[in-house]
Order: structure tokens, then C-alpha cells, then sequence
């Protein structure tokens, strides 16, 4: 399947989760799809409805159980140490050990405690933009599944290596060397933006820089499909984007609320080469509340690098 193709089997995944199960086969058929693509959408219907039974069974008892409470193993990988959290989920070391394969990777889980069907979802649709997405500074996707409680993970590439910022700053990096390496950075978001991917969480705990100085972009956990047919609209509901975004690196219309274009991402870019430029970021915002955080980069014009240093 091609990446267009993929990527147009998810837009109908959305759209036919807002139609009434009972009436899906016939919005289907009435719908004109290659093959290859009707068989991707059936097969992300079926991988839905499966998914919300387990979701149900596992949050049934959520309240008897331990929320920090990991499986040893997920599938063929063995879980080794936890490499990191975000507000949704967890990041595990891992390594293959079936006799199949042996490699080392990240295994990602939602967090048992947060488990719910949207929140199920959208890890799905993270795992299927991953899974479209072929560019050598984009994290790679090796597998997916569920737990025997049904909590959904995914297997990644794993990327040893630090952020950017301190990868720059350790290695005492030129501006020449730092703009080399972010015009890297750049390059795998346009290819994102190509296959209409919008990140909508670029920052530098996002942007790793393993020790041969390959940069890789990391975390799609709230990013968006541009979907023409759908407009502006997000079918898979979102909490505040103070869950779903970081406020020094987010657009003006992130923190708004407002429709998420690919110029968004371009903003981020612009927060993220400020960053590596000078060791800081435009808008000072932490502890400010939401309605103060718009009104400070609505309104204040920020300083030029130059001044800034």
C-alpha cells in the first residue's frame, strides 16, 4: 500500500467511526474504494471494535488494579527499564528475544490508568501515520499489538542518542554545523507535511541526535491527518491543548484553539532554530495560565536572535 493510499484508508477510518455501526457495511459499499484500500479500512474497523472490548474489559476493574503495574513482555520483546513518560504513555527498552530475532527497541504503552477508547484510538492513528512514514530522520515502526489486558503498544526504532539542543550544546556545535543539522530536521518534516502529517509537538525532546549525528524525529502520539474532505475538523476527539501541546514551541493557533495547518509545525520550527540559536526560546510562558498564554505571543513581539544574544 502506498502512503496515499494508507493515508486515505485512515481519513475514511475516521469518517466511518461517526457513522452508526450498524450502518458501516452499506456506507462502505455506497463508498467507491480501490481494493487495496477497502481492505486497510475493514480491517481498521474490525481492529476498532476488537480494541473497544478490550478497552472495556481492561477499564472494568481499573479501580481494583495498579495502574503502574507492567508486563515483562509485549509480544516477541522483552521489557528491560522504562526510558521515559509523557502524559499519555511510556516508553520501555526492549529487546527480541524469540529466537527469531534479536534486536534491541522502544516499546510505547499507554498508561493503564488512562486507558479509554479515544485515547486507544488516537495511539492507533499514531501507529498507522508511523507506519506510512519512510524517511531516514523519522523513528521507524517495527511492530504493534496488544497486551493479554489489551493495552495497546507499538515497537520503535530505538534512538540512542540526546535532544538536539543539548546534542548542539555538548558538542560545541558552529551555527554553521547547528543550521546544517536543523535544515536536516527540516527536510523530514516537509516529507511528514508531503504525506499530509502534521506533527503539532516539535521540540527538542522530540528531536534526538544519535552519536553518528543523524537527527530523528520522535513522537506522533497528537499528530494530525490534513484531511481535505473533512476541512478543519478533527474526528478523534482531543482534551485541552494544554495535554496535547508543549506552550513555548506551540503556534499561536494551537494555543487558540483555532484550525492546525501546516504552518503550525513551521512555527514550531521557527521557536525550535530560535532555541539552538541562542539557549532560549522567544516567549517566556511556564506558569502562565491558558487565556494569558495566547494574549503574550498574540500580542508581544519577540526579541530578534541577535538581541536576545
Amino acid at each position: 500500500m502506498t502512503p496515499e493510499q494508507a493515508r486515505r484508508a485512515l481519513e475514511l477510518f475516521e469518517q466511518a467511526l461517526e457513522v452508526p455501526g450498524a450502518e458501516r457495511e452499506s456506507w462502505l459499499e455506497r463508498t467507491e474504494l480501490e481494493p487495496e484500500v477497502a481492505r486497510e479500512v475493514a480491517s481498521l474497523l474490525a481492529a476498532d471494535a476488537s480494541l473497544e472490548q478490550a478497552v472495556e474489559a481492561t477499564s472494568g476493574g481499573a479501580s481494583e488494579r495498579s495502574g503502574k503495574r507492567v508486563p515483562e513482555r509485549v509480544g516477541a520483546y522483552r521489557l528491560l527499564d522504562r526510558l521515559g513518560e509523557g502524559g499519555m504513555s511510556e516508553v520501555y527498552l526492549a529487546v527480541r528475544d524469540d529466537g527469531e530475532l534479536e534486536r534491541r527497541a522502544a516499546v510505547k504503552l499507554i498508561k493503564r490508568e488512562l486507558l479509554s477508547l479515544d485515547l486507544a484510538r488516537r495511539f492507533e492513528v499514531e501507529r498507522q501515520i508511523l507506519a506510512s512514514l519512510d524517511h531516514p530522520a523519522i523513528a521507524r515502526l517495527y511492530d504493534a499489538g496488544r497486551t493479554p489486558e489489551g493495552v495497546p503498544y507499538f515497537v520503535m526504532e530505538l534512538i540512542e542518542g540526546e535532544p538536539i539542543d543539548s546534542y548542539c550544546d555538548r558538542h560545541r556545535l558552529s551555527v554553521a554545523e547547528r543550521l546544517r543539522l536543523f535544515r536536516e530536521v527540516c527536510q523530514a518534516v516537509a516529507y511528514a507535511h508531503q504525506n499530509l502529517v502534521v506533527h503539532r509537538d516539535l521540540k527538542p525532546a522530540n528531536l534526538f541526535v544519535t552519536r553518528d549525528g543523524q537527527p530523528k524525529l520522535l513522537d506522533f502520539g497528537i499528530a494530525k491527518l490534513l484531511n481535505p474532505t473533512l476541512a478543519a475538523r478533527d474526528s478523534l476527539p482531543t482534551q485541552s491543548w494544554q495535554r496535547l501541546a508543549t506552550p513555548e514551541y506551540a503556534s499561536p493557533e494551537q494555543l487558540a484553539g483555532r484550525p492546525i495547518t501546516t504552518a503550525s509545525d513551521t512555527y514550531s520550527l521557527g521557536v525550535l532554530l530560535f532555541h539552538l540559536l541562542t539557549g532560549s526560546v522567544p516567549h517566556r510562558l511556564a506558569g502562565l495560565p491558558a487565556g494569558e498564554l495566547e494574549r503574550r505571543v498574540a500580542t508581544t513581539e519577540a526579541e530578534l536572535p541577535s538581541a536576545r544574544l
